[in-house]
C-alpha cells in the first residue's frame, strides 16, 4: 500500500508517518522509485502501537522509543517485553513508605506470583496505598486480597487470550492490552460498583 492508504487506515496523518520514519520509529517502507514507497501490515500494526503509546498510554516518543526498542529486541522473552512497557507506562518520580513496600512484597509472596525484583509496580502499589492512608482510609488485608485475587484472574485470562502467531504480533499485543487495557477495567469496575451499591441501598430504580 502507499502511505496515503497508510494513513487512512490507521487514522495517522502523512506528516506524522514521515515524522516517524525520520526518527526511526517505523520502519521504512520497500523503495519503488525515487520519491516513493510501498507499506504492508506490518506498517499498519506498528503505527497503531505507536498511536495507542501516544494518544492513549500518553507516552512521549522517548519512552515510546524505549518501548518499541524492547519489542524489537529478538533475544527478549514476551514477559520481559511486558515488565519494559510496565516501566514505561509508569512516571518516574514513585515514591513509597517502607510500610508499604514490605506490605507490597508480602502480598506478592503470598500469592506466588513471579515478579520482577526491580519492577516499578511495586512501587506504584505501595505508594497507592500510601495515597489512601493520607486521607484517612485503610485498605485493610481483607479487601486486598480480594484485588489481588481478581487481578491474577483477570491476568490469566488476558495472557492466555494473546495471539498465539508470531513473537511480533504477541508482543505487540502484549504492549497495547498493557496501555490499554486499564481504563476498560476501570470503567467496568465503576459500573459493578454501582450495580453493587444499587442492590444494597435498595435502590427500586436506576437512572436512565
Amino acid at each position: 500500500m502507499w502511505i496515503a492508504e497508510l494513513s487512512r487506515r490507521t487514522d495517522v496523518p502523512v506528516p506524522t508517518i514521515k515524522y516517524y520514519l525520520r526518527e526511526g520509529l517505523l520502519a521504512p517502507g520497500v523503495a519503488v522509485g525515487a520519491t516513493r514507497s510501498r507499506y504492508d501490515e506490518s506498517h499498519v500494526r506498528r503505527l497503531r502501537l505507536i498511536r495507542a503509546l501516544v494518544e492513549s498510554g500518553g507516552l512521549s516518543l522517548a519512552r515510546v522509543r524505549s518501548v518499541l526498542a524492547e519489542v524489537d529486541e529478538e533475544s527478549r522473552e514476551v514477559h520481559e517485553v511486558l515488565g519494559a512497557a510496565h516501566g514505561a507506562l509508569i512516571p518516574d518520580d514513585l515514591t513509597a513508605t517502607v510500610e508499604s513496600r514490605l506490605r507490597v512484597d508480602e502480598l506478592i509472596a503470598e500469592h506466588g506470583w513471579l515478579v520482577f525484583a526491580e519492577s516499578t509496580d511495586r512501587v506504584l502499589l505501595a505508594g497507592a496505598l500510601d495515597a489512601l492512608e493520607k486521607v484517612g482510609y485503610h485498605l485493610d488485608d481483607d479487601l486486598l486480597q480480594v484485588y489481588a485475587k481478581a487481578a491474577a484472574e483477570i491476568a490469566d485470562a488476558e495472557v492466555a487470550h494473546l495471539p498465539s502467531g508470531d513473537r511480533q504480533s504477541m508482543v505487540e499485543a502484549t504492549v497495547l492490552v498493557t496501555a490499554l487495557g486499564g481504563p476498560v477495567l476501570l470503567a467496568l469496575r465503576r459500573l459493578a460498583q454501582q450495580s453493587a451499591s444499587a442492590k444494597r441501598y435498595g435502590s427500586s430504580h436506576l437512572p436512565g
